[in-house]
């Protein structure tokens, strides 16, 4: 049976919290971000990489904001997320190939600007609570930015208002079947990059963008389902899964069923900024035919394939 896995970056890998996110720190991160992805390929799997892009579409949306005060016309958020599936892809793509010519490894590496089906009927169109961007705007301000660019703004946590955007689910990745046919050839493949690009079908069948953001778990859940993947990698802040997180009663966990894994979650054990769409995307991977989840640190993904260390959920 063919090894194939797919290995999901988080985009805080990428900037780390204190960081300005000069390309320089993101270029650096990036390296050290990839020696389980050469420690993956010596073990025989064929790869393909996503990743996430919160702090740097981010920092897009502020040059937007900033820009369009100097009368320069802001990029739309769809825009944007392809142009972080571009620059995050070359620094993936550039520091990987740089890592398997020091290691004497020879493999293509591609990135592949991914479009991404949503339904534009999803419940999250008419009702949008993912905030974007690091601006908080007075009231007067929030009010002024929806008259004159369209936004949608909500209070949040009593720091003032934020940009919400919907986040529908993927339902199709466009170039699914390339991208699985570049892995199985034994190219490694960057894609669907922050969730992809969200895009809808129109009447007559043509694609039309949006301004959302797709969660990138969830995305990546669907990309490994489409090109077979037998493991499924996310890589995240934390070394393990944990319940009672943050309290004394804390534990760390080194498997999990899909059973017990459902249960937590319904338990509210995992909050939904952070461990819980991870925990929904690997329990959707595993019931759809996939066959094992790791969730692990950056710092820790080379122990974590030996299974000295992360999380593991299996059937």
């Amino acid at each position: 049976m063919d090894k194939i896995a797919l290995l999901a970056l988080g985009g805080n890998a990428i900037i780390k919290a204190g960081e300005r996110g000069t390309i320089t720190e993101q270029f650096a991160n990036t390296r050290a971000s990839l020696g389980g992805v050469v420690e993956l390929i010596r073990q025989g799997y064929r790869l393909a990489i996503t990743h996430g892009n919160g702090p740097q579409v981010g920092n897009l949306l502020r040059q937007q904001e900033l820009g369009e005060k100097e009368g320069i016309p802001p990029l739309p958020l769809g825009v944007l997320n392809a142009a972080t599936e571009g620059t995050m892809g070359y620094m993936i793509e550039q520091s990987l190939q740089n890592r398997l010519l020091l290691s004497g490894i020879e493999r293509d590496v591609i990135t592949i600007i991914s479009q991404v089906i949503v339904d534009k009927n999803d419940p999250s169109m008419l009702n949008p609570t993912k905030f974007v961007g690091s601006t908080y705007y007075t009231q007067e301000e929030a009010k002024e930015l929806e008259q004159k660019l369209g936004w949608k703004l909500r209070e949040d946590s009593g720091k003032g208002y934020r940009r919400v955007v919907p986040s529908p689910l993927p339902q199709r990745i466009i170039p699914a079947e390339t991208i699985k046919e570049m892995v199985h050839e034994g190219k490694i493949v960057i894609a669907v990059g922050g969730g992809g690009i969200p895009v809808y079908i129109e009447e007559d069948g043509t694609y039309e963008g949006v301004d959302a953001v797709i969660d990138k778990d969830f995305a990546s859940s669907l990309l490994a389902l489409n090109i077979e993947a037998n493991l499924f990698v996310i890589l995240t802040g934390v070394e393990k899964v944990a319940i009672n997180f943050g309290k004394p009663d804390q534990k760390d966990l080194d498997y999990l069923t899909i059973k017990e894994a459902q249960r937590y979650y319904n338990e509210n054990q995992f909050p939904a900024g952070s461990m819980g769409p991870k925990i929904k995307a690997a329990i959707d991977f595993l019931e759809r035919g996939g066959q094992e989840v790791l969730i692990t640190s950056i710092e820790k993904i080379v122990p974590a394939f030996s299974g000295k260390t992360g999380t593991r959920i299996i059937h």
